[in-house]
């Protein structure tokens, strides 16, 4: 299995890009098309040692940068790197792509080139939250609808719990709506009709659930949806929370030698939280319900990110989400 990695979109060139393929290569097993310029791409890889059946390069010469409009990017750089990698995967070259590039252009070369699966009305962005114990929450939408129908979020609660069963290996995860309450007819229109919808499915629902529940510290929930506006807010301010509260922490270690030395004696526990919380333990975010795997990286992942984002795009394509995704939605009724 062969997955396409973008290696020109990062914020830091094809530098980290190319030691966390590499890292996937030799560690992993795995197979990777670099995809980007490719004297840049050979140039990195003369860095390392690795085994050259197991990595290729496909030439791109444009790169759709952050500030890019998407939909007209996609259109008018047809061999930009991240256009070249969603074709590689609309042609079978490829099981899936990865992209730490802009988000908005990944949706859309994914969309254009890969198309939805048959039956799924809008793709979601399924974001992992790091929680107290266990496997991640899985927040979904996360960015990519902004406005969404009822039908739009049922569907959204399907693709969630099959992505945490199979992927995070839950055996049956428990599926909730975010609102502002947990009683039954809290919310606004959109998830209270819905609830509806999803409580007729067959997965176990949990009904509405809260912001405090998303990180283990309330009702007990694997998989989250909300509309993308509502679920890109969450993950950006999880984010900004965590950057906080470990700056406030090295600051506060930092003013006193006792607090220093405590550091020292805690620095196993410190690095225990940070891998915990640390987004690159999980690769990125997952655009489903589109043909093939797209994985949608931070601009600044770095080599761990890399060499997990490929390990994920594998495992999605060895246990067949997308199978069962399409066989699930046909199924369900609105």
């Amino acid at each position: 299995m062969w997955v396409a990695v973008d290696a020109m979109s990062g914020d830091y060139g094809p530098d980290r890009i190319v030691e966390g393929a590499v890292n996937a290569v030799n560690q992993d097993g795995r197979n990777v098309i670099l995809v980007g310029k490719e004297e840049d791409i050979s140039e990195t890889l003369l860095k390392y040692e690795y085994d050259t059946n197991k990595i290729r390069i496909v030439h791109a010469s444009e790169i759709i940068g952050m500030n890019d409009s998407p939909s007209i990017a996609v259109r008018a750089m047809e061999d930009s790197s991240v256009v070249q990698a969603a074709q590689l995967v609309a042609d079978k070259t490829c099981v899936g792509m990865f992209s730490p590039g802009n988000t908005g252009a990944t949706m859309a070369a994914a969309l254009l080139y890969l198309g939805r699966i048959s039956g799924v009305l809008r793709p979601p962005i399924a974001a992992p939250i790091p929680r107290e114990k266990g496997a991640p929450t899985l927040l979904l939408d996360a960015g990519a609808n902004v406005d969404c129908k009822p039908e739009y979020l049922a569907q959204f609660a399907i693709m969630g719990e099959i992505y945490s069963r199979l992927i995070f290996n839950i055996h049956k995860p428990k599926v909730g709506i975010l609102s502002n309450g947990e009683e039954d007819k809290k919310g606004n229109s959109v998830t209270v009709k819905a609830f509806e919808y999803i409580k007729k499915l067959p997965i176990d629902f949990v009904g509405n659930v809260e912001g405090r529940d998303l990180y283990g510290g309330g009702r007990d929930v694997d998989v989250v949806v909300c509309d993308g506006f509502v679920g890109n807010i969450v993950l950006k301010a999880t984010e900004g929370l965590s950057k906080s509260i470990f700056a406030v922490l090295r600051e506060s270690i930092a003013q006193s030698s006792l607090a220093q030395t405590g550091a020292l004696l805690l620095k196993p526990t410190f690095t225990a939280i940070k891998k915990r919380l640390d987004y690159a333990e999980y690769g990125g975010a997952l655009l489903l319900g589109v043909e093939g795997t797209c994985l949608i990286g931070h601009g600044s992942s770095n080599a761990h990110a890399v060499r997990n984002a490929i390990r994920v795009v594998v495992e999605c394509a060895e246990r067949d989400v997308n199978q069962r995704i399409k066989e699930d939605i046909e199924k369900a009724k609105f």
